[in-house]
């Protein structure tokens, strides 16, 4: 019976197979997907839980082996997001720091009181389709020391970048400084609320997304 049915003799068998039923739903990809959402969500919180005392990064200078668990939760996230586009247009927004190794903004951060001054929202500022990035440090309530970069887009994650000029403003003066170097940073893990990246010389950035956009 199974043969007639395989290979009828007539144009028109006499048992004809009904319409097969529609594949049902399979939930997999789903699943997949938001347990992999579940993963990162999980891994992020515990990264910002790491570094919710550690001052921007100042207290953790001082603490090997806080680092070492900070740098082992970024590797972490990482892989969860290590096939995901991280250049795209979501990149674009003004990023406000939270925590980095990069040992010259943590001293400005640390020594600006010695200025007459405190270090405010450390920030970059990145702009994917005009192809610019500032490095900003805020000194409230009229200071600010800026970096302007031109940026391109090296791949998924990674972005190479040049410093073009840079500036310490106050409230009625500015005073330009000549650019000084280049390098790229890979942000290897981006959603709505964070960004998390590594740069050239091996440091680390964990930033947020700010409630406000910095403009010069």
């Amino acid at each position: 019976m199974a043969a007639s049915l395989l290979l009828p003799t007539s144009s028109k068998p006499q048992n004809p197979v009904p319409n097969p039923p529609k594949p049902r739903y399979s939930p997999t990809a789903k699943i997949t997907c938001s347990s992999l959402t579940a993963q990162s969500q999980s891994a992020k919180r515990h990264l910002l839980s790491l570094i919710s005392d550690q001052e921007r990064g100042l207290s953790t200078q001082k603490d090997p082996a806080k680092r070492a668990s900070i740098i082992e939760a970024i590797d972490a996230l990482a892989v969860l997001g290590r096939d995901t586009v991280t250049t795209g247009d979501s990149l674009s927004a003004t990023w406000r720091l939270l925590w980095t190794t990069e040992k010259e903004q943590l001293f400005i951060v640390e020594n600006a009181r010695l200025f007459g001054t405190q270090a405010g929202d450390v920030l970059q500022v990145i702009d994917v389709e005009n192809r610019t990035l500032n490095n900003v440090i805020t000194f409230p309530p009229d200071g600010v020391f800026f970096v302007r970069s031109g940026i391109e887009i090296a791949s998924a994650q990674r972005v190479n970048f040049r410093f073009t000029s840079a500036i310490l403003r106050g409230k009625n003066w500015e005073i330009p400084l000549p650019p000084f170097g280049r390098g790229w940073f890979e942000s290897v893990y981006l959603d709505d609320d964070i960004r998390v990246a590594k740069d050239i010389r091996g440091d680390y950035l964990i930033v947020d997304c700010a409630p406000y956009n910095w403009k010069e």
